[in-house]
C-alpha cells in the first residue's frame, strides 16, 4: 500500500473551536484554548503519524479584520493556511453565517482541493436547527464534505478524520515519524503562561501581551525555566504583577502545573515583567517573537 500524506489546515472564525478540534485530532494539547477571541496568534502544526500516512494539521488564527500590525501578521499565517493545504477545513458553529473576510471565503468555495467543512458545537443545539444548518452550509459550500461534530465532547471526530485520511495525496511524509510539532519547546512554555494571562485577566491586557523564554535548561529530574512577560505600558505591568505579586504568582503556579503535565518532569519557573512599548505595531519587535519572517 503506497504511503499517504498532506497538510490539512484549518481556518474558520474567532472561538469556534479550531484548537479544541486540532488537540483533539492531535492527541496532545497543543494549542492553548480560552474564552477569548484572538487566542491563538501563530500557525501551530500538529501531526499525526501511522505506519500508512502522516497528517500534517494546521490550527490557525480566527478570522478577522486587521486592526494593528500584529493581527496583519496572524491574517497572513492563514494566508499561508490557503497556499499549501491539501485538504481544508471550514470550521463552523451552528449559530454563524460565514467567514468575517469575503475573500478568505471565496477562496472556500472555489477550492481546487477538497474541502470539508465541520459544523461544530452540535451538542448546544437541537437536532431541527441542526438539519436545517446542514442544509444552508450545503447551498452555500457545495464543494465541502459536511459533517456534524462536537469538538469539545469528541463526537464525530472519527468520522471527519476517516474522511481525511481517505481524501490524503499518496506522499513520502513531511517530517520524521516520531515528531509531534514543528514548534520548539520555548513556544509551548511562551503559550502556557499567555493561556493563564487570557484566563485572568479582562479587557485589553491579554492582548497586549507577548512573552518570550530566554532561558530552558533541561536537566535530568527538572527543567528551569525562566520567561518575560512583555506588556505595552507600565500600568499593565502593576496590573499583571497585582497586590503584592499574587497576580503573577497565580499565573506562574497555574502554567507551571500544566508545563509539568506536557514535559512529564517537574517544572522550575520564574516570571518576570518588563515593559515593550507598542510592540504590537513594531515590525522588528514582531519578527523577534515570530509572527514575521
Amino acid at each position: 500500500m503506497k504511503h499517504k500524506a498532506g497538510f490539512v489546515n484549518i481556518i474558520g472564525n474567532p472561538n469556534v473551536g479550531k484548537s479544541t478540534l486540532m488537540n483533539a485530532l492531535v492527541g496532545e494539547k497543543l494549542s492553548i484554548i480560552t474564552s477569548k477571541a484572538q487566542t491563538t496568534r501563530h500557525r501551530i502544526l500538529g501531526i499525526v503519524n501511522d505506519d500508512a500516512y502522516q497528517i500534517v494539521f494546521s490550527d490557525t488564527p480566527g478570522i478577522i479584520k486587521p486592526a494593528y500590525e500584529l493581527q496583519t501578521s496572524m491574517m497572513d499565517f492563514v494566508k499561508a493556511a490557503f497556499d499549501d493545504a491539501d485538504i481544508l477545513i471550514y470550521m463552523v458553529e451552528v449559530g454563524e453565517k460565514e467567514l468575517k473576510n469575503e475573500a478568505f471565503f471565496n477562496k472556500i468555495i472555489h477550492s481546487k482541493i477538497p474541502v470539508i467543512l465541520l459544523l461544530n458545537k452540535i451538542d448546544k443545539s437541537t437536532q431541527e436547527q441542526v438539519e436545517e444548518k446542514v442544509e444552508y452550509w450545503k447551498e452555500k459550500v457545495p464543494n465541502a464534505h459536511i459533517f456534524v461534530i462536537s469538538a469539545l465532547e469528541r463526537f464525530n471526530i472519527d468520522a471527519a478524520f476517516n474522511k481525511i485520511i481517505e481524501l490524503l495525496p499518496e506522499a513520502p511524509p513531511f517530517y520524521p515519524k516520531d515528531q509531534l510539532t514543528d514548534k520548539p519547546e520555548r513556544f509551548f512554555v511562551n503559550e502556557k503562561i499567555r493561556e493563564k494571562i487570557l484566563m485572568h485577566y479582562k479587557k485589553e491586557i491579554p492582548y497586549a501581551v507577548e512573552v518570550e523564554t530566554e532561558d530552558f535548561v533541561e536537566q535530568e529530574h527538572i527543567i528551569k525555566i525562566r520567561s518575560i512577560i512583555m506588556v505595552e505600558r507600565d500600568t499593565q505591568k502593576g496590573i499583571i504583577i497585582g497586590h503584592k505579586g499574587s497576580a503573577l504568582k497565580r499565573v506562574g503556579a497555574e502554567a507551571r502545573k500544566d508545563l509539568e503535565i506536557f514535559f512529564s518532569k517537574k517544572v522550575y519557573l520564574e516570571l518576570y515583567v518588563k515593559v515593550n512599548k507598542n510592540w504590537r505595531s513594531s515590525a522588528n519587535q514582531l519578527k523577534r517573537f515570530g509572527y514575521k519572517d
